[in-house]
């Protein structure tokens, strides 16, 4: 892969590529070239000479979105490389940053922003070894806390606690790193550098820890919360954290599975969530939800009348909702802002086709993100499908696998999309002509891999024929058949799997231990 370098960047990998002379040689460096030799050694891994740089950072603020994105000297966006070697000199440089011996009069730097690295799936670079959200918590974390320590144990100089900046930074918890990142939030005061949270991901945590960590976040900076999977979080509990905490400046909102349950809804439960579309609309930033996988059938205006800004990303999967519903969604005034729409999991073709496409040609023109997955879009919907996708000029992204599309029907498809000029994204199932006859949707996990490979090989062949022929080479195809890629969830995927043996070995050990009782 060739970008365009400049010949200031090509000097500036020129001067970092010999380490030991670069170290040395930073002393008579120009302040304002410190960005652009940053960018250079990260490019070439120079870890010993990143740290270097950012122990004597000469400017106001490091930005590492800023520093590592599309620049006019080097036109490769580094911001989604997340190697270890790289990202670990930044985080140890800037704890030396601080103990340095150099005058804290002289030290200029107040702000500190990690939230413009990107966790992507493929890494460019040679080392291999990531640092994911998680461990960037953890890390920053530890030197938080070591610093302290160090600081209160040497004689140091006293103007090095008046040194306070501000570490942006996408907090990921769980159990394993929870008491670091606690112990660290609880001695901001007192840590030259204060972790600023400006997202906050929680998994695999009790109730009472992810109420009391986020208390110590600062809620009132929180720009993105996510709740996720092993947080059983349920609806009152919900209500609870709305009415005791404030998020001003909340612009995303995750909840997890099961947040909602209208099923088992008493008088109590409608006036609870009535109360919580009421909170949420105090929170005048909110553009984003996702309430996957809960049941929500027939309450969806009750959630999202009351909110006052318009949502540009909605996630409704699997929430079982009904034609009243999808009715409100496609006349809301929420329809013609939505970017991205996630509705997989409903039956659309047989249940709302009429609303779905109405609710579809609304969000046309802004819409870059469709996720479709487990519709039940058979081959006799396709046509009816391209029509409704033709208007959406803007759209990057369309996943719909789990339907049961034939090979011709995909052909069929991919012919069409070949014309959506924006798209760079399409996940597509398995041929349903690749399973064993018979075969009924939605597939369950033990037959999802049962296909004939060879078969499915030559579809895919074909399907990206399609597109080189069409010259759109840019459009990214796959088939992951356990759904995208998701960073966090790759990161603690070993800490999740323990929680969820451990789960149900204790729910064994209950099953037997009632058995035997009643034996």
């Amino acid at each position: 892969r060739t970008t365009m370098k400049s010949l200031r960047f090509i000097s500036a990998e020129a001067f970092v590529s010999n380490a030991e002379f670069a170290r040395k040689s930073l002393g008579a460096v120009a302040h304002d070239l410190f960005p652009l030799l940053f960018k250079a050694s990260y490019l070439l891994e120079q870890g010993e000479v990143i740290h270097d740089l950012v122990e004597k950072w000469p400017l106001f603020e490091f930005n590492m979105g800023k520093l590592l994105g599309a620049t006019l000297d080097c036109q490769e966006d580094l911001s989604h490389r997340t190697c270890s070697v790289c990202l670990e000199s930044c985080l140890t440089g800037l704890r030396d940053y601080v103990l340095n011996e150099s005058s804290p009069y002289m030290k200029k730097l107040r702000v500190v922003d990690l939230t413009g690295i990107k966790d992507v799936e493929v890494q460019f670079c040679k080392c291999k070894k990531t640092m994911g959200r998680w461990a960037r918590t953890q890390l920053l974390s530890k030197l938080c806390s070591e610093l302290l320590v160090y600081l209160q144990q040497a004689q140091c100089n006293p103007g090095t606690f008046e040194i306070n900046i501000n570490v942006l930074i996408d907090l990921f918890v769980t159990e394993r790193n929870y008491e670091l990142v606690v112990q660290a939030l609880l001695k901001k005061c007192s840590c030259p550098l204060k972790i600023c949270c400006v997202a906050f991901r929680a998994d695999n945590l009790t109730l009472q820890k992810f109420f009391y960590i986020i208390k110590l976040v600062d809620p009132s900076l929180l720009r993105k919360l996510e709740i996720v999977h092993n947080v059983h979080l349920e609806m009152e509990h919900l209500e609870m954290l709305f009415n005791s905490i404030h998020f001003p400046l909340l612009m995303s909102l995750t909840l997890p599975a099961r947040t909602f349950n209208v099923r088992r809804f008493t008088a109590t439960d409608e006036q609870m969530l009535t109360n919580i579309g009421e909170k949420m609309c105090e929170m005048t930033q909110l553009t984003e939800l996702s309430i996957s996988f809960s049941i929500l059938s027939g309450k969806i205006q009750k959630l999202l009348s009351p909110l006052k800004t318009p949502l540009k990303m909605l996630d409704v999967s699997n929430c079982s909702l009904n034609h009243a519903d999808m009715a409100f969604l496609s006349n809301s005034f929420h329809a013609n802002h939505l970017e991205t729409l996630d509705l997989s999991g409903h039956n659309i073709p047989e249940l709302y086709p009429s609303t779905f496409f109405k609710l579809l040609s609304h969000c046309s023109s802004v819409l870059r993100s469709l996720t479709l997955e487990d519709c039940n879009i058979q081959d006799s919907h396709v046509n009816m499908l391209i029509l409704g996708l033709s208007s959406c000029q803007k759209l990057q992204e369309f996943k719909f696998i789990g339907n049961p599309l034939s090979s011709q029907a995909l052909k069929h498809l991919f012919t069409f999309l070949c014309e959506l000029p924006m798209l760079k994204n399409v996940e597509f199932p398995v041929p349903r002509d690749c399973y064993s006859t018979g075969i009924t949707y939605p597939l369950d996990d033990a037959s999802l891999c049962r296909f004939d490979h060879q078969k499915y090989e030559r579809v895919a062949e074909e399907l990206n024929l399609i597109l080189l022929q069409a010259n759109r080479e840019d459009v990214k195809t796959s088939t992951p058949l356990f759904g995208s890629y998701d960073a966090a969830v790759q990161e603690t995927n070993n800490e999740l799997g323990a929680y969820l043996i451990k789960s149900f070995k204790e729910t064994l050990e209950k099953f037997t231990s009632s058995f035997n009782k009643m034996s």
